[in-house]
């Protein structure tokens, strides 16, 4: 229902500060409205500003046409519908995308990539690459953000010249900030939305929104739209287990947190005033980066992109910077029993880009005919749990000892490792290391001898040169000197990729196929797109920011 009384107003109210909430904003408000921005977290940016910025918008970009890329919005669509496309387990990273939401971000894509260069954000000049998920065979579109002088929020400080690890998405959220705030943008921190009004609970407009404000309950009336751009839902168990049951408790270190959450507040919120779900394909479909295998291990936080660092704002969340992997040699990989499960060595699911089809013809069953199956299941693998009736694969270790220590340079101490939370154990003996293994996430005890017949029978095969049970290539290194190791080693849930129904104008959908009047979404909240990243979530927020203001004045 409609509130009772408005503590604050605007014509248009946008839930979220990320990719998909800045340039919504700035649209809205460059083309007359009022706006306010609401955000959960005391900091703005969302996801979006822990990216490493790489920004594959295309469809004949200004910087394409520099460097002779031939590209066009019809190209684009063409390649990001393409039913023909498959990856090497046979799964389609387009064919399920809804083809009214892709012929929008194909057209709009352009005009979009010019409104963030117009408005601060800097690309590193240079030939576009095809550095991206899911977006498209036909052309490389990719380019990446400039971080320029910002502080990046891993690290607390600027990127060096020699940072590997650099994390370029504050270069797209705070000139967009700079600009939103310049241009009368009010931005609300520690605001949380809990509700959206609406005339009545399953019809008529969107009137606003409720908040909570550290405690208090406030009310902010939109008088023309309110833009959903919260992020997407991988935070939350119960409502990322619809999509699929094995994503349980333990899969808690979630990329882009401790510096924000995606919650599914936005979604659960236009839920509850009918609106309908979109594209579950996509969150299961097993390509692309929504789910990953860790870089970093002995930390909950162990996206394979980022590392947490004392000087971050978040790192009394984050507690750990965690060991990055260089070579999976140097471990073993164990469930909640203490047995392997799969070729350490291997990755994660493949991704699409430009040329990942090769030869290409649009459309045609040769795609899928000429691709040699060659599947990746590890991620199948450790979320299948230990044969038991519980979903979900419980906590994976990486088992390791002091010399692995010595090979990888790492330090096993703090603020390396994450020791207080159960992150991270060790011990003298493999039957002592196994018996120290208790935390939240080890709902069973492992076994000691379970562990130490799995270390003699690899440290067997590193003696025949041959991985017998799961064909790791030529394993190496014996785990054979104490102090023993066990660190974190879980998949990592990335991209949220379902979410509320929208058509092309972003307009959200309720569960008959009408349009909820006032009510918009884009980026992870949105559903019906496989792309990962930046990209949609920055044009569905140009799309929609634009809408809200247009249609509403066209009434």
């Amino acid at each position: 229902m409609s509130a009772d009384k408005w503590d604050l107003e605007a014509d248009v109210v946008v839930i979220g500060t990320g990719a998909t909430g800045f340039p919504a904003a700035l649209v809205a408000r460059e083309a007359g409205a009022s706006v306010i921005m609401v955000e959960a977290e005391a900091h703005v940016g969302g996801h979006a500003i822990t990216s490493g910025g790489n920004l594959p918008l295309g469809g004949g970009t200004s910087y394409q046409k520099k460097y002779g890329i031939n590209d066009s919005a019809e190209l684009f669509f063409q390649d990001l519908t393409d039913w023909s496309v498959v990856e090497t387990n046979g799964f389609p990273p387009y064919r399920y995308n809804d083809r009214e939401i892709i012929r929008a971000f194909a057209d709009n894509s352009v005009a979009t990539f010019e409104f963030l260069l117009a408005h601060g954000v800097q690309v590193i000049d240079r030939l576009p690459n095809k550095v991206g998920h899911e977006i498209g065979v036909s052309a490389l579109r990719t380019m990446q953000i400039s971080v320029e002088d910002y502080a990046m929020v891993h690290t607390g400080g600027p990127a060096a010249p020699d940072d590997d690890e650099i994390r370029a998405g504050a270069g797209l959220i705070r000139p967009l900030e700079a600009a939103a705030r310049k241009a009368g943008v009010d931005i609300l921190l520690e605001h949380r939305m809990t509700a959206i009004h609406r005339e009545t609970p399953k019809s008529g407009r969107v009137t606003g929104i409720e908040v909570d404000h550290r405690g208090s309950t406030l009310n902010i009336r939109a008088r023309k739209a309110v833009i959903v751009a919260t992020g997407g839902s991988t935070g939350n168990v119960e409502f990322r287990r619809m999509f699929d049951p094995r994503l349980t408790e333990e899969y808690c270190g979630l990329a882009g947190m401790p510096w924000s959450d995606q919650d599914a507040s936005g979604e659960l919120a236009a839920m509850d005033i009918g609106a309908a779900l979109w594209g579950a394909f996509n969150y299961t479909g097993e390509f692309g980066s929504g789910i990953t295998k860790p870089g970093a291990i002995g930390c909950q936080y162990g996206y394979v992109n980022v590392r947490w660092y004392p000087e971050s704002e978040v790192f009394d969340k984050a507690r750990a910077i965690g060991l990055p992997v260089k070579d999976w040699q140097d471990a073993i990989l164990v469930n909640m029993l203490g047995k392997r499960f799969y070729d350490e060595t291997a990755g994660h699911f493949n991704y699409n880009s430009y040329q990942s089809t090769n030869p290409y013809e649009p459309g045609s069953y040769l795609n899928a005919k000429n691709q040699k199956y060659n599947p990746s299941n590890f991620i199948n693998a450790a979320l299948a749990g230990i044969g038991d009736d519980h979903n979900g694969g419980g906590p994976i270790w990486a088992i390791f000892d002091a010399d692995a220590c010595a090979r990888e340079k790492w330090n096993p101490h703090p603020p390396y490792v994450d020791r207080d939370l159960g992150f991270f154990f060790s011990a003298g003996t493999i039957g002592e290391l196994a018996a120290n293994i208790k935390m939240k996430y080890q709902r069973v005890k492992m076994p000691p001898d379970n562990l130490a017949a799995t270390i003699a029978r690899y440290n067997a095969f590193v003696d025949a040169g041959k991985d017998g049970d799961f064909g790791k290539p030529a394993p190496r290194y014996k785990i054979a000197t104490p102090p023993f190791y066990a660190a974190w080693a879980t998949p990592v849930i990335h991209d949220t990729r379902a979410g509320l129904r929208i058509n092309a104008k972003c307009q959200v959908i309720d569960r008959n196929g009408a349009v909820i009047p006032g009510l918009y979404c884009g980026g992870e909240s949105a559903g019906g797109f496989s792309m990962h990243g930046l990209p949609r979530a920055a044009c569905q927020g140009f799309i929609a920011g634009r809408n809200a203001v247009l249609q509403n004045d066209l009434g």
